[in-house]
């Protein structure tokens, strides 16, 4: 789910989810550096893993 979503987020043509040059944040910015959505997401990474090491 995390990968979908990183790929989603920069995709071609998305705008830039931390824009300096104008002071914008995107809200993807706090959803992909949050703790908790890296906790979360450790189960189902760590079964990707293992699939992808079986075939």
């Amino acid at each position: 789910m995390r990968r979908r979503y990183f790929r989603y987020i920069h995709r071609d043509g998305a705008p830039l989810i931390l824009d300096k040059q104008r002071g914008h944040v995107s809200a993807h910015y706090f959803v992909v550096t949050h703790p908790l959505l890296d906790w979360l997401c450790q189960p189902s990474e760590a079964l990707a893993r293992l699939v992808g090491r079986r075939g």
